[in-house]
C-alpha cells in the first residue's frame, strides 16, 4: 500500500533554482535535459552521468500509478481487507520485538507505537514487502510523465543527492513503483530531510534497519505537525437524537462538549481536545472521535479511506476492540459515485476530482447537499441522494 498514491505533495530538497525540465516527449530527450539541470544545481559529470547513464522508462510504474481502484471501497470494506489477522499478530510481536526502540520514540518525539506500527504493517507488510521496482527508473518515468511531474522531478534530484553520498545505487536501489524507498516507504527528500541514524552505524538506512525506519517515521510525523502524546482517533457511540449535520471534519468541539451532547467511549476515556465526530459509512455504521494528531496522517497519505483505517487499526494495535460495524447504508458504485461527483461539481462544489473515490471533498459536498434537501446529514451518499439531484 504506497502512501505515495493521494499524496499532495513533496518535501522538495532546497537546492540552488533553476530552469524547470519540462514533462513529456522523447524520454531519451528528457533524459538529457534532466542530466543538464543536474548539472546547473552543481552536480559534478561524473556524478550525473553515472546516476542518468543506465536509466530506463518503465511502463509498470504508469500501470501502478493508474491503478487506485481500492481506495473506492467503503470503509468496513477496505478496513476488513487491510487489517488481517496476521498483520495484527505480527504487529503485537514487532511491538514487542522493538518495544525499547519505541520506547525511545515516544520519549523523543511523543508519536505512538500503534500509528507507526500501523503505517509499517500497511506500507511494507514490517518490511517484508518493500517492492522491486528501481527507484530511479520509477521517478524518472514519474517525472517525464506529464500527471503530477512537479511532484517527482524534485525527488529525481533528491536521490541523486543521496547517490553523491554514496546511499543510494541507480542500478540496485529498488523500492516502491512510486520511489519510496524502505520499511516505511520515505521518499528521497524525505530521507535527506528527516533522515536518522538511530542504530549509531554511521549511515540512515531505512531498508535494513527497522530502528532507522521507525525514527525516520517518527521524525517525519512530528514534522508534519504530530502534537506528542496525543490520541488521534477514538470509536464512540452516538445517541438516537444526535444532530447528524454537527459530524465531519469541518466541525470541531472540546472532548467535554462531546461528552455532554451524549457522545460516549467504547474505549478509554474521551480526552478535552478539539474533536471532530467521524462517521467513515454515515449514521448506521462505525463512529468516531478524530482528534488533532488525526488530520496530521493525511500530510502522510491523502486517502481518506487510507488514513482512517490506519489511524484506527493503530488503536487496535493498542488495545481498542473491533469496531463495532453497525448496518450503514450501501455503498454507491464506483460508476454512481462519479455521477454523483458530477452532479456535485454542476452545482459548484470542489470535490477534488471526478474520480469515484468518495475522499474527504466529496463527503463535505455530500453533506451540505444532505442539509439543503431535508436528508440526514451524515456525509455519506445514498442511492436516493444521487436520484434527489
Amino acid at each position: 500500500m504506497h502512501r505515495i498514491l493521494l499524496l499532495a505533495a513533496a518535501l522538495a530538497l532546497p537546492l540552488p533554482s533553476a530552469a524547470q525540465v519540462a514533462c513529456g516527449g522523447d524520454f531519451g530527450g528528457f533524459v538529457q535535459r534532466m542530466a543538464a539541470e543536474a548539472r546547473a544545481r552543481g552536480f559534478d559529470q561524473s556524478t550525473v552521468g553515472s546516476f542518468f547513464a543506465g536509466v530506463r522508462q518503465d511502463p509498470a510504474v504508469i500501470r501502478a500509478d493508474r491503478a487506485q481502484g481500492v481506495f473506492q471501497l467503503p470503509f468496513i470494506d477496505f478496513s476488513r481487507r487491510l487489517i488481517s489477522q496476521n498483520r495484527l499478530q505480527n504487529g503485537a510481536r514487532m511491538a514487542q520485538r522493538y518495544d525499547a526502540v519505541f520506547d525511545q520514540i515516544e520519549q523523543r518525539y511523543g508519536v505512538s507505537r500503534g500509528v507507526l506500527l500501523a503505517f509499517w504493517a500497511f506500507e511494507t507488510d514490517f518490511g517484508q514487502v518493500q517492492g522491486d521496482f528501481n527507484t530511479v527508473n520509477a521517478l524518472m518515468t514519474l517525472a517525464h510523465d506529464c500527471r503530477r511531474p512537479d511532484l517527482f522531478r524534485p525527488q529525481v534530484f533528491a536521490a541523486l543527492e543521496l547517490y553523491r553520498q554514496g546511499a543510494l545505487d541507480p542500478a540496485q536501489t529498488q523500492g516502491a513503483w512510486a520511489g519510496e524507498i524502505g520499511m516505511v516507504q520515505m521518499l528521497p527528500s524525505e530521507i535527506i530531510e528527516k533522515g536518522v541514524d538511530a542504530d549509531g552505524d554511521g549511515r540512515v538506512d531505512l531498508k535494513g534497519s527497522a530502528t532507522d525506519a521507525l525514527f525516520t517515521g517518527a521524525a517525519v510525523l512530528r514534522s508534519l505537525g504530530w502534537r506528542p502524546n496525543e490520541p488521534w482517533l477514538q470509536e464512540v457511540t452516538l445517541p438516537a437524537s444526535f444532530d447528524w449535520a454537527q459530524t465531519g471534519l469541518d466541525v470541531q468541539r472540546s472532548g467535554g462538549e462531546w461528552a455532554r451532547l451524549g457522545v460516549q467511549p467504547r474505549w478509554g476515556s474521551i480526552t478535552n481536545l478539539p474533536a471532530s465526530v467521524l462517521l467513515p459509512q454515515g449514521r448506521g455504521g462505525p463512529a468516531f472521535l478524530a482528534y488533532p494528531n488525526f488530520n496530521v496522517l493525511f500530510e502522510w497519505n491523502r486517502s481518506f479511506v487510507y488514513v482512517t483505517t490506519a489511524a484506527y487499526f493503530a488503536t487496535r494495535l493498542e488495545g481498542a476492540p473491533v469496531y463495532a460495524a453497525g448496518n450503514p447504508s450501501p455503498a454507491l458504485s464506483e460508476g454512481q459515485m462519479r455521477q454523483l461527483q458530477q452532479k456535485l461539481a454542476a452545482r459548484g462544489h470542489d470535490v477534488g476530482g471526478i474520480d469515484g473515490i468518495l475522499g474527504a471533498m466529496t463527503r463535505s459536498a455530500v453533506q451540505a447537499e444532505q442539509r439543503r434537501l431535508g436528508l440526514p446529514a451524515d456525509a455519506w451518499p445514498t442511492p436516493e441522494l444521487l436520484q434527489r439531484l
